[in-house]
């Protein structure tokens, strides 16, 4: 007996066996169920996602002998030569090889004569895009005026090649990706149906491969079976897949927490030693990077299929979240121009000093010195506060009495919120004598000032001097600075320094250089002290 591929063996022959693609499913079954079944589908998506196998089912279910239902019995000989390809009013065809219109008139011609021996005549058109613009407009003629016994199901990877006139008269289902964890729960159901020996982390291998396709996902499985000659372990696995042995990835790590030149250059060694496949190296780095900022969120989020887990950890305890990112980032740039390099190696190995070379310095200093890349750092070239703090303390006395009673003190001590308060801030101290205070209110704020404002203002200051006072306000340009003016200012002094300190940085003017970056002014925000 020949030997059956996994991808034909284990083909879905009804929706609950489907993996995935639940809101595809979901409608269709309510369609057949309710008897509410249009004339014409399209289904959309990446190939090996199900596209022709949910078409087959649906087909199935229309001329299932035993009624119309989501559920075919799969046992009347209409169900079984469905499956088998051979049922006589299932009509498929490939339009990638037939896409001339006389090929489409002859198709159609037999569109209004009865089905044979179904219920229901269905033509599946696979990779429909590929008709010509004549075979659209023969095909468009039908979907317009459908016989009632016809029934169409178009396949397409690419949608956007479809005319406007043939979208609008199918109902569309587009169909997902499907994600490592559903390809690798699917592989992992097979393998054990059919006794096959495995490990966990080659199943993880194979899901990623599959890129979102199960399909492809069940022909690497049946490459590998071959490959490891009955049985499936994760070396082989990577040796047939071409993909990098963990051990350099850790190297990768280590060499780049250690700030280790020669350790990187050493690594790049083993890549070659492994085949020389310099794009999945990085492919592979970029991964391992990924799940140490997951580790650096919550490690709970790194499970036990994750190859080097252990090491993951490690790494993501001994480099701040800002370095992974920029490693991340950088090894993206260094992936995108790969193919520009004078040769992948030399385009890996620029992409690994680059990470080195633009990382914050003072991160190779918390290095040399032994503190954590996750403490809290002082950026370089930051500029000190010092003389900003001076110029603070100087416009803060500038009204201090004999009896330390400073305006910008009380002002700030008052018991007052909203609007008398921000008031307040607009006022500085003409004179006082004893209990007498002459304050003036900036005239640019004179729409704040009301009597009942200021009666408060008063009651407010004797409650501070816990005595009373006699208050007498004018509205004017202020003698000194008002609170609200020096807190202005020195805001103004520390964007203004934070802004000359960002464009006087070595490291920002590397990356405007290196990646054509640039900064953008309103993002930049002083250092909170």
């Amino acid at each position: 007996m020949s030997y059956e591929v996994l991808a034909r063996k284990w083909r879905p022959k009804r929706f609950d066996d489907l993996v995935g693609q639940t809101h595809v499913v979901r409608p269709l079954v309510n369609a057949l169920d309710h008897d509410r079944i249009h004339h014409a589908f399209l289904f959309t998506g990446t190939r090996g996602v199900g596209k022709t196998t949910i078409a087959r089912i649906f087909a199935k279910s229309l001329n299932c002998e035993q009624g119309v239902s989501s559920q075919p019995c799969g046992e009347c000989s209409t169900c079984k030569e469905v499956d088998e390809g051979r049922f006589v009013d299932l009509i498929e065809v490939d339009a990638a090889s037939r896409t001339k219109v006389d090929d489409t008139r002859e198709l159609l011609d037999n569109v209004q004569y009865a089905p044979t021996r179904g219920r229901y005549k269905v033509y599946l058109i696979d990779e429909v895009h590929m008709l010509s613009t004549h075979s659209f407009n023969a095909l468009l003629k039908t979907l317009e005026e459908p016989p009632p016994h016809v029934k169409f199901l178009l396949a397409t990877t690419d949608p956007q090649k479809l005319p406007v006139t043939i979208l609008s008269r199918c109902l569309q289902f587009s169909l997902k990706r499907l994600s490592i964890e559903q390809i690798e729960q699917q592989l992992r159901k097979i393998l054990e149906a059919e006794t096959i020996q495995f490990d966990d982390a080659s199943l993880k291998l194979l899901a990623r491969g599959a890129d979102g396709s199960m399909r492809d996902g069940l022909s690497l499985l049946d490459q590998a079976i071959a490959f490891g000659g009955g049985d499936i372990s994760e070396k082989e696995v990577r040796e047939m897949l071409g993909a990098i042995d963990q051990g350099v990835i850790e190297k990768f790590l280590n060499a780049l927490a250690d700030n280790d030149t020669a350790g990187l250059m050493a690594a790049v060694i083993d890549v070659a030693d492994y085949g020389g496949d310099y794009a999945a190296a990085l492919d592979s780095l970029l991964l391992s990077l990924y799940h140490v900022a997951l580790a650096q969120v919550d490690k709970k989020l790194i499970d036990d299929t994750v190859a080097n887990a252990d090491d993951i950890v490690t790494f993501a305890e001994r480099v701040s979240s800002e370095d992974v990112q920029l490693y991340y980032q950088i090894g993206l740039h260094g992936k995108r121009d790969l193919y520009l390099a004078p040769d992948p190696r030399t385009g890996l190995e620029m992409t690994l000093l680059r990470m080195l070379a633009f990382r914050p310095a003072v991160a190779v200093t918390d290095q040399a010195t032994g503190r954590s890349g996750a403490e809290d750092k002082t950026p370089v070239s930051q500029p000190s506060t010092e003389s900003i703090s001076e110029k603070k303390q100087s416009a803060v006395k500038q009204h201090v009495s004999s009896d330390s009673d400073d305006w910008f003190t009380v002002i700030e001590n008052l018991d007052v919120d909203g609007i008398l308060r921000q008031l307040a801030h607009h006022t500085s101290l003409e004179a006082r004598e004893g209990d007498s205070f002459t304050v003036v209110i900036d005239e640019s704020c004179a729409q704040l000032h009301t009597k009942q404002r200021e009666a408060e203002l008063a009651q407010a200051l004797e409650k501070y001097y816990g005595k009373p006072i006699k208050l007498a306000v004018k509205i004017s340009k202020p003698v000194g600075e008002t609170l609200a003016a020096a807190q202005k200012r020195e805001s103004d002094e520390k964007q203004k320094a934070a802004e000359e300190a960002i464009a006087k940085d070595p490291n920002v003017a590397a990356l405007q250089e290196s990646f054509n970056a640039r900064v953008e002014p309103d993002s930049i925000r002083p250092r909170v002290q």
